[in-house]
């Protein structure tokens, strides 16, 4: 294997050099291949087994972008630990880079249950990823119930979880030895469990069996492309639930970036606000368009800048933005919302009474007003909205607006 720096936003790729056509697998969701009791990840004919341990070691050093190159299928298992990886990697040293890391934060709670095993990813009060393993294995005396908590980091991942190794029971190795797989090993090579403990072996920790799966865990979760902000609670999980988690957390993350985009995209822009509205400079209030729920609401912005006319009159030193065009802001943006029935198409909605208006705060220059408008009434001659505008979070002013509604040639 051969290590090498990547650019930023490369990821973390695995490179198969030993094939006739040298493949790149890239370390993302859509690469992950179901395979018992491993890892394996696949792009085409070409594969890459268990990297997890590999995988751990990065994560906890805060390695982005790397490429690995390697010239077979598996990657090197050694002791059964993460440990030779991330001696490798502090030996080489970490350069910084000029792009802000990506992370995936958890938002909003995902939980995977089969069976008696379960998984779940949760908001995490840190800036880390926090994770909790619950191994139990009651049933089999030489492991028992044991569970294991930690904020990952470098140093703790050093001391507590690098040298942890892969387990097997007994009864699992001869299985796997009847099968041919791990023939050549022994209990001094692998650490094999029977029912008083390690066979020929001892532990390198009272609860190593536990920590092993919480680098497994780790490993897995460098799945998901990058690193994961939040709090991972595992019972009796292994490959299989934990990389189904990993989708469902970058499934999530990436429909609220595509969310987050839709709402950049006006439905409405400019131009086509204008072929609606018959306002302009200096009264056209409203920039875009970038919800519409069918005729009953309806949201947009206006961007408030101090090139605003109005601000060298209201105030001189103190620009403050006139309630009355807050108003009138949210007007128009009713306006908008009449238009979306065919019926009105060409009419023109004539304020005719303000109700219940409350300007709760000062909107400046450099405010982005959100104008939410919602239907009461609309009828062919008339409609009533109910309105409010926001800036934030914040809502800066309200009101019920009642409209008649008249056609354009008439009025």
């Amino acid at each position: 294997m051969v290590f090498k720096p990547a650019d930023v936003g490369r990821g973390i790729v695995f490179f198969r050099t030993d094939l006739d056509s040298p493949t790149e697998i890239a370390v993302l969701p859509e690469y992950i291949m179901q395979r018992d009791r491993r890892t394996v990840l696949q792009n085409g004919a070409a594969f890459v087994e268990t990297p997890e341990h590999c995988l751990a070691a990065a994560y906890a050093l805060e390695i982005d972008n790397l490429v690995v190159e390697i010239d077979g299928p598996e990657l090197p298992g050694f002791d059964g630990s993460a440990e030779e990886y991330f001696k490798a990697f502090q030996k080489s040293g970490v350069a910084e880079q000029s792009a802000p890391r990506k992370e995936i934060v958890i938002i909003e709670s995902v939980c995977i249950i089969e069976d008696d095993k379960s998984i779940y990813a949760l908001p995490n009060s840190g800036a880390g990823l926090s994770v909790t393993y619950d191994l139990d294995y009651t049933q089999f005396t030489g492991i028992g119930r044991q569970l294991y908590s930690c904020e990952l980091s470098e140093a703790h991942f050093g001391q507590n979880l690098a040298r942890a190794r892969t387990f097997v029971l007994e009864a699992e190795a001869w299985r796997m030895q009847a099968m041919g797989v791990g023939a050549h090993l022994g209990p001094k090579n692998i650490l094999v469990i029977g029912s008083d403990g390690p066979i020929k072996n001892s532990y390198r920790y009272d609860d190593e069996c536990v920590r092993h799966k919480v680098v497994d865990l780790i490993g897995d979760l460098r799945l998901a492309g990058c690193s994961i902000v939040g709090r991972i609670v595992a019972y009796k999980t292994g490959h299989y639930l934990n990389q189904k988690l990993v989708r469902k957390i970058v499934e999530q993350a990436r429909g609220r970036e595509q969310k987050t985009a839709a709402a950049d995209k006006p439905l409405l822009d400019i131009r086509r606000i204008q072929k609606i509205l018959p306002h302009r400079y200096p009264f056209l209030l409203v920039d875009k368009v970038v919800e519409i729920e069918s005729d009953r609401r309806i949201k947009g912005i206006k961007n408030v800048t101090i090139n605003e006319q109005f601000f060298q009159g209201h105030f001189p030193g103190t620009p403050v933005m006139p309630g009355v065009l807050i108003v009138e802001a949210l007007a128009q943006m009713s306006g908008l919302l009449f238009a979306q029935r065919l019926e009105n198409t060409g009419k023109l909605a004539v304020l005719l009474t303000i109700d219940h208006v409350k300007i709760r705060r000062a909107v400046v220059p450099g405010d982005q007003l959100i104008l939410i408008a919602e239907a009461d009434k609309i009828r062919s001659r008339a409609a009533k909205c109910n309105c409010k505008a926001m800036v934030g979070d914040e809502i800066v002013a309200e009101a019920q607006l009642k409209f008649m509604l008249v056609d354009d040639e008439t009025f």
